[in-house]
């Protein structure tokens, strides 16, 4: 079927047919993928930090946290960054299906290479979970779009709904791999049980090929097995130069502001190359709502570093003793954040269309200044607990920063898979798999940042005498007090922009 929607053809293909709850049967097919791939990745994200800085940087003393806050940006910075070249590859050279298939098995691979007690080898292990997700991340959540024709107002929902499985397995997995294999055999186990994920995740997808049919094949002449292993070997390279990337943080900086100008130089020259008013102006409008993804996960992705390492340090454990706490029950938390995603997401896929109906649904542009502006004050409601309300041994209840979290995840809900769908809205048909990769490049920006900060927030201090101290709970209050200002100044700054922004949209919604 070829439809024309405000000057843009797009070409589409019903999936198979067959609907469960309303949804094409591939959705959910697509969602149990997704959902043990998550578990996977935050199982061993929930980790991550705190093992890297106890097990290879615990002779730094109290700069370990810094040096590991570091490694952990530079990694979740790269495991978003690699998605622009997933996305072409997924584009032009393998397909979909493919693409999601072969970065599995690489991923797989490097999360079974994490359990090796090497710096070195570890840092194997986290270039081939890097390159394998480039292939996995982007291109799974482009099916998505494909799965619905143009102007389907069933989008928002469907994506919504595919956010649910991700934060489904994403709710388990610190459970599994930080507050009971982690605290009960060490936190290198918890590796293990990610593998396992990741391996089943690979599984499901052969299960899924009946219901997708021809959504994510390659195209004809494209589907030889030849390309397969081509691609898989490029990966390789590619992990050898994420090894280096990762042990030298200031270049990888560098590198990822080059890729984002050279990736907005691209889609400003597509646009100008097609001759079409309203795709060029609906680049531009994607690319600042970029600018508002990457502030606003600049500060979320606090939780995996400095609020992991405040989580231990700081707060009064949830349950257990304080050695059961550090040892690996403070993982809890990264729970909460897919705990409250699956009791809101289906609240808030009922809410957007309710609003549409009545006509006072906001505006993509001004969900994202929503996301940022509660992601502040989240921060603004820790600094407020570190303040006033401690115990008697300087720990702050953990109510306050279950609340947090509880902020921070209704702001993701009013951003991250709104915006998952408007990158399929803007792009051109043929560069969705691109698009969607500049969109987890901007996640990688971000990444990199909230690295920098946390850096800062969980390293040492110098005291009077110039020795490095850990830092104290005012350093992480001081740190989170400037983010509220940050995230509140910026949203402000996109509620005021919208109705702009809203014009080179030319009618998405």
């Amino acid at each position: 079927m070829t439809s024309q929607t405000d000057g843009v053809s797009t070409t589409f293909r019903e999936p198979p047919p067959g609907e469960f709850m309303g949804h094409p049967k591939a959705l959910w097919q697509l969602f149990n993928i997704e959902m043990w791939e998550r578990f996977s990745y935050y199982g061993m994200r929930a980790v991550l930090a705190v093992y890297v800085a106890t097990t290879f940087f615990a002779y730094l003393g109290a700069g370990a946290n810094a040096q590991a806050s570091l490694v952990y940006g530079g990694y979740t910075a790269l495991v978003y960054a690699t998605g622009i070249a997933g996305g072409y590859i997924a584009d032009h050279v393998l397909g979909y299906q493919r693409s999601i298939l072969l970065g599995a098995i690489i991923m797989a691979s490097g999360l079974f290479v994490l359990l090796i007690e090497d710096l070195n080898w570890f840092l194997v292990g986290l270039a081939l979970i890097v390159a394998g997700n480039g292939l996995f991340k982007p291109n799974i959540s482009t099916m998505i779009g494909k799965l619905y024709a143009p102007g389907d107002v069933r989008r928002d929902s469907g994506f919504t709904i595919f956010y649910m499985g991700i934060n489904l397995g994403a709710m388990v997995a610190p459970f599994v791999t930080a507050a009971w294999i982690g605290a009960t055999w060490g936190l290198k186990w918890g590796f293990f049980a990610a593998g396992i994920g990741m391996i089943l995740s690979t599984l499901f997808l052969e299960v899924a090929k009946r219901s997708l049919g021809h959504i994510g094949l390659p195209e004809e002449g494209k589907d030889g097995w030849g390309r397969f292993f081509a691609v898989g070997a490029g990966a390789i390279v590619l992990a050898a130069v994420v090894f280096f990337l990762l042990s030298e943080s200031t270049i990888l900086g560098y590198l990822l502001i080059v890729i984002m100008l050279g990736l907005i130089a691209y889609f400003i020259m597509s646009g100008i190359r097609s001759r079409n008013k309203v795709q060029m102006q609906r680049y531009i409008a994607m690319i600042i709502l970029f600018v508002a993804n990457a502030a606003f996960w600049s500060l979320f992705e606090q939780a995996g570093s400095s609020l992991n390492f405040f989580a231990r340090e700081f707060v009064t454990p949830m349950f257990g003793s304080m050695e059961t706490w550090q040892a690996g029950g403070f993982g809890v938390f990264q729970s909460l954040n897919p705990l409250y995603i699956l009791i809101l997401a289906p609240v808030f896929a009922m809410l957007w269309p309710w609003l549409e109906k009545r006509n006072i649904n906001p505006s993509i542009p001004r969900k994202f200044a929503l996301g940022l502006i509660q992601v502040a004050l989240g921060f603004l409601l820790l600094v407020f607990a570190i303040g006033n309300m401690r115990n008697a041994a300087g720990l702050v209840p953990w109510i306050f920063l279950a609340l947090t979290y509880l902020l921070h995840t209704s702001g993701e809900l009013c951003l991250s898979p709104i915006g998952l769908s408007m990158v399929t809205k803007l792009a051109d048909e043929k560069e969705v798999g691109l698009a969607m990769g500049g969109w987890f490049l901007s996640i990688a920006m971000a990444q990199y940042i909230a690295g920098l900060i946390a850096a800062i927030a969980s390293g040492g201090t110098a005291d009077g005498e110039g020795t490095l101290v850990a830092a104290g709970i005012t350093q992480y209050s001081g740190v989170y007090m400037q983010l509220f200002w940050i995230g509140l100044g910026v949203g402000i700054a996109y509620l005021l922009l919208a109705p702009a922004i809203n014009k080179l949209m030319h009618g998405v919604k």
